[in-house]
């Protein structure tokens, strides 16, 4: 039990959108080895039924933020369906807004949570899986993310949103899962 929440502890070492910071390279320096170590380990993200850390729960969301807008932006023009060019346009508008609240949500913890600003190794090399795909394969290759990704951050949004230690994560977990949910339905019913 231990160790699968330590390993769901670095598994959340994603990284979303920025706020500003004093020392951007050391942020970013330990933000990339955080994430490389985590990424490794991101099929246990959410599997602990205790919620993460703060830090930890940022860096899930804002990683999760940050893949579903450029791999959204993927879909709208190499998708082969309009279904897969829709849930695309709607992944870009819905995690764009979602980063924004968590930005606002951010401001208001204490201690203050920083956001990572780089997409992590793991979830580059899904965005270029996908670059590399190409038709129906493509099409298959992004549901199948997308319903991993989803899955994953739902899971960590319910725990957070029950048992999280910052009011305002709390509160953005128990929006933001209503939304993800919503998602995770479209892709049930798009073809495999």
């Amino acid at each position: 039990m231990r160790s699968t929440i330590l390993i769901t502890a670095v598994a959340l070492g994603l990284a979303l959108t920025a706020c500003g910071k004093k020392n951007d390279e050391a942020v970013n320096t330990t933000t990339t080895e955080i994430n490389a170590t985590s990424m490794s380990n991101e099929s246990s993200m959410g599997a602990a039924a205790a919620a993460l850390p703060a830090q930890q729960f940022a860096d899930a969301i804002v990683g999760s933020d940050m893949f579903e807008i450029q791999s959204g932006k993927l879909a709208e023009t190499m998708g082969s369906t309009p279904a897969v060019k829709d849930f695309g346009k709607m992944l870009v508008t819905d995690h764009t807004k979602s980063s924004t609240m968590f930005k606002d949500a951010a401001k208001k913890t204490s201690p203050v949570v920083s956001l990572p600003m780089i997409l992590s190794a793991d979830l580059k090399s899904k965005i270029d899986a996908l670059k590399a795909a190409k038709g129906a394969d493509f099409d298959k290759l992004f549901v199948s993310q997308q319903t991993e990704g989803h899955q994953k951050a739902l899971d960590a949004l319910k725990a957070y949103s029950t048992g999280g230690d910052q009011a305002s994560f709390k509160e953005f977990a128990t929006t933001a899962t209503a939304v993800v949910q919503g998602h995770l339905t479209k892709l049930e019913a798009m073809p495999r």
